[in-house]
């Protein structure tokens, strides 16, 4: 799956959501997501909270193939910025 095929599964999502803090999906070499409010793009832009995975391991995390938790205590993702952030993402992911 793409980051643009990401983005399409994410936006109605955060379009219906009551979200609003800012945080960016850093994929390295594969771009960036940026949820901001409820607004989706893939143009990079300052955040509350950056997560850094890659593309493999959000798709995991929003099917639910991948533990939020246990992907944080095995190194699978790193998060930068406002914790409480990443914790909101619940609802979306």
């Amino acid at each position: 799956m793409s980051v643009q095929d990401l983005v399409e599964r994410l936006r109605p999502r955060v379009e219906k959501s009551d979200f609003d803090k800012s945080v960016k999906f850093d994929l390295g070499k594969d771009g960036v997501i940026v949820v901001n409010g409820t607004s989706i793009s893939t143009t990079d832009a300052e955040t509350d909270c950056t997560i850094s995975l890659t593309l493999d391991n959000l798709e995991g995390l929003m099917s639910g193939d991948l533990s939020p938790t246990m992907a944080f205590m095995t190194g699978k993702i790193k998060v930068t910025g406002d914790m409480s952030v990443a914790m909101a993402l619940s609802q979306l992911l």
